[in-house]
């Protein structure tokens, strides 16, 4: 056995295998239907398995030969080429990791605090249903059930004195989908509305079976912020009956702002709050005011370089989950953006925009590893 060889392969194939995820997470940025997005992973999910196998076979055991002590020299110019190819995913992967262990949150983050509350005791039982991938809440360390409840205070530059202390609880990602069950998401807003906060905000994603709009009352229907709760919807509404979804929210007091905006008077001060839903639903929202703030509840974080020609102040997505899995030393892996992992979660300073990207509290697969489920209170505080 040639070990360099068989090193040399094994740097391959995790740079073989860093393509392919980012491929996959890039192309779930793009506004595609879930089928087309499921056959796009099916072939993920079948050449990560199959190119070891057939790399060791062509080229190792037979053809140069080379776990054998063959010669580098008779590798054909397509299979250099892939090497290339898995060489420079190995490279970014390299870049990847340096950059989730490097990554600090910005200076204008100046507490983070969280309590976990673990669900299923709370309730007596694990709440799990029989929903898509329900088999996926089996494996061990999974933390779907759990609930992060976090506060996060940030400093804002032009954030009106008289708003100094106002409160956000930005949650996102709920995925009404009955793998994970109604009682879990009613203890959770329960936990929620125990807060008093100022606003309301939800990014996206809450449902993925329509027939689940039952359950709005009981979960979304316990919270309120003292100026009103906001909401967009996100890719995995738009693959349901988006209008329906909408109009139960609507019934609830909730407030639609996709694809505008509108002025709310707080204390004295103006806050101009946009909702954008693309590339899936709607429009990009126009700021034409001359509010004192601007905030900007957007699905993905994708839209930030645009954000930031908009002179937004603070904008909340989520869409990336985290991650869902975060691997020791690689961070997260899978994250549906064209920025890859980047965004994948927590708080980014874009000048002139404070981005906050939620964990989001479930997924269309229910499996969290090292990635709990989040929401956040927000405490906004003016510069000193």
């Amino acid at each position: 056995m040639d070990w360099l060889a068989l090193l040399i392969f094994a740097v391959i194939t995790l740079g073989h295998t860093t393509l392919w995820i980012s491929f996959v997470n890039r192309s779930h940025a793009w506004p595609l239907h879930c089928s087309q997005l499921r056959h796009l992973r099916h072939l993920h999910d079948l050449f990560i398995p199959l190119f070891p196998i057939i790399l060791v076979w062509r080229v190792g055991l037979t053809g140069p030969n080379l776990l054998r002590g063959g010669s580098w020299a008779n590798v054909s110019p397509v299979w250099w080429g892939v090497f290339a190819a898995c060489a420079a995913g190995f490279v970014w992967l390299i870049w990847v990791c340096l950059r989730s262990l490097l990554r600090h949150p910005p200076e204008y983050q100046r507490s983070y605090d969280s309590i976990v509350y673990d669900i299923g005791k709370e309730l007596g039982h694990r709440p799990v249903g029989r929903g898509p991938y329900h088999l996926l809440t089996k494996v061990p360390f999974n933390e779907q059930t759990l609930l992060e409840f976090s506060r996060k205070t940030l400093a804002l530059p032009r954030l009106p004195e008289e708003w100094d202390g106002l409160t956000i609880l930005h949650i996102s990602d709920w995925h009404f989908a009955g793998s994970i069950t109604r009682d879990y998401y009613e203890k959770v807003s329960e936990i929620l509305a125990q807060e008093p906060v100022d606003l309301v905000c939800f990014t996206g994603d809450l449902i993925d079976d329509q027939d689940l709009v039952v359950w709005f009352p009981d979960t979304l229907g316990q919270l309120n912020g003292k100026y009103g709760s906001y909401f967009i919807l996100g890719n995995h509404d738009w693959y349901q009956r988006p209008v329906e979804t909408r109009e139960a929210l609507e019934r609830l007091k909730w407030v639609d702002v996709s694809s505008r905006t509108l002025v709310l008077d707080i204390a004295g001060k103006t806050l101009e709050l946009g909702g954008d839903e693309t590339p899936w639903l709607g429009t990009v929202p126009e700021f034409t005011s001359s509010a004192d703030f601007r905030l900007l509840l957007c699905h993905t974080p994708d839209h930030i370089p645009r954000v930031r020609k908009q002179d937004v102040d603070l904008m909340l997505s989520g869409h990336n989950h985290g991650g869902q899995v975060q691997l020791p030393v690689i961070g997260p892996v899978y994250s549906p953006s064209k920025y890859g992992v980047k965004y994948a979660s927590g708080t980014f300073w874009e000048p002139p925009t404070l981005l906050h990207v939620s964990r989001g509290l479930a997924g269309c697969h229910p499996l969290r590893w090292r990635c709990k489920p989040e929401a956040t209170i927000l405490t906004l505080r003016r510069m000193s």
